[in-house]
């Protein structure tokens, strides 16, 4: 059994349901994420918040997996000042939807000035709302700065680091995350960020304490069975059950059930 934190499955086919729940997929989270090009209107927004709210609830439901989500403009959208403004007066209408976690996946993309007024305002709207929050870090050459200026600006607007998940860590990230506070989340892509095998070493190198797995499975090369497959490993190299277990299902879920809306089964 294990929770699925973070995978975008509007990008994903019913077989992706159906494969996740033969491997054990009771829980996922779906944070709001680019759509593969750069909406125009924010209607297009609105659109995208009632299929993450209404019709993917109803899909994984078919299959016995409970799906939550985040709400945002994805750090790729907001060089568009104007355009996030207008999308973040939007969110609020969709909060009193039972399955929305808080605001996510927020971050910065190329690490620009409008990215970090707009990740500003969203971490002033998950605030004003007692929201959790879900970070997106920058992607391999900037990751590391990114990663720095995001926790700089959750300090400075008083966000509590034990209700913000700071996600797509890696080697060189990681550490810097945890010793901040922040609960931390690995992406298990088959040819970036981390690897199942990568993500085990981490494991090993910095413990198990608020690190979770994920594998964000979207509209490019990535799985949706990563999170099993990464199981698989530490299974492998001998890892007590307990400490699978730990990273794949107790981890998300204690972090998640701060929310006051994440809902998943008890443990077998």
């Amino acid at each position: 059994m294990y929770i699925d934190p973070h995978v975008h499955m509007v990008s994903r086919t019913t077989d992706d349901y159906q494969r996740m729940a033969l491997a054990g997929c009771v829980a996922i989270t779906e944070p709001a994420f680019w759509a593969g090009y750069d909406r125009s209107t924010a209607q297009g927004f609105h659109d995208y918040f009632r299929m993450l709210t209404d019709f993917e609830p109803r899909r994984a439901a078919q299959f016995g997996i409970r799906h939550h989500t985040w709400l945002c403009i994805n750090p790729k959208e907001s060089e568009d000042v104007g355009l996030a403004r207008e999308v973040l007066s939007i969110i609020p209408t969709f909060l009193e939807c039972k399955t929305v976690l808080g605001i996510g996946e927020i971050g910065l993309n190329k690490n620009s000035r409008n990215e970090m007024t707009v990740l500003e305002e969203h971490i002033a709207l998950a605030m004003k709302h007692n929201l959790l929050i879900l970070v997106h870090t920058p992607h391999l050459e900037d990751k590391l700065k990114g990663t720095h200026l995001i926790m700089d600006a959750l300090r400075n607007q008083g966000a509590d680091p034990g209700r913000v998940l700071i996600d797509h860590v890696e080697e060189h990230t990681v550490r810097a995350v945890l010793d901040r506070g922040f609960w931390a989340g690995m992406t298990l892509y088959p040819d970036t960020k981390c690897t199942p095998q990568r993500a085990a070493d981490i494991f090993e190198m910095h413990g198990t304490d608020r690190l979770w797995i994920n594998s964000a499975g979207d509209w490019g090369v990535s799985d949706p069975l990563a999170v099993p497959k990464c199981q698989d490993e530490l299974r492998r190299r001998g890892h007590l059950l307990e400490t699978i277990r730990k990273v794949s299902y107790d981890n998300p879920r204690t972090f998640l059930s701060q929310s006051g809306r994440f809902s998943a089964p008890e443990r077998a």
